[in-house]
């Protein structure tokens, strides 16, 4: 029954995700976290972690990594097959597709709309990922003890460098594990 939940949440993730691995995130977060309790918000955080610095696609690595916590080897192979599945079904459909009706405006324009969409899941889940980063799994509060201050800097700073000199953002983010983990060290 595991194996089939799995299946069929990751299944479904595949299906709607629409822009790529952040993207899938809230819907990843939505089966894993929210409905069949396999993770908590914490664990799901650091499956984000690993999933991004591990080579392939996130979405693809976080249904690996659930399967493989919740079912052993033989769940990460049903995760990852459900979460491959609908795109390999939909990319080869939409292909025959694209091929014979490529010149039609009516395509060109189904594209376009599809941006603003991906647009907002991404903002989503970069929104989920800083609350609770700053503030922890109870949500935004004004209480100042609940602040992490130390991510608030590392955040800021960040930002800042990114958006002054414009580096390469796994230098900066590699450079604030590195400097957050001296930190969280020494305190």
């Amino acid at each position: 029954m595991t194996l089939l939940q799995l299946f069929i949440s990751f299944f479904q993730v595949g299906l709607f995700s629409i822009g790529g691995g952040l993207a899938s995130m809230p819907l990843i977060q939505n089966q894993v976290v929210d409905l069949h309790h396999w993770l908590t918000l914490t664990e799901f955080t650091d499956l984000i972690t690993i999933a991004e610095m591990t080579p392939g696609p996130i979405a693809i690595n976080s249904a690996t990594f659930v399967g493989i916590r919740i079912a052993g080897l033989q769940g990460a192979i049903i995760a990852t097959i459900g979460c491959i599945l609908p795109s390999c079904i939909i990319v080869s459909t939409l292909a025959w597709i694209y091929m014979k009706y490529k010149d039609l405006n009516v395509i060109q324009g189904t594209l376009s709309g599809l941006r603003p969409a991906v647009v907002a899941l991404i903002a989503s889940a970069g929104l989920s990922i800083l609350t609770l980063t700053i503030f922890g799994e109870h949500g935004i509060t004004f209480n100042l003890e609940s602040i992490n201050f130390i991510s608030v800097f590392l955040f800021s700073i960040s930002l800042f460098i990114l958006r002054k000199w414009k580096p390469n953002p796994i230098v900066v983010m590699m450079g604030s594990g590195v400097i957050g983990g001296i930190i969280y060290l020494l305190v």
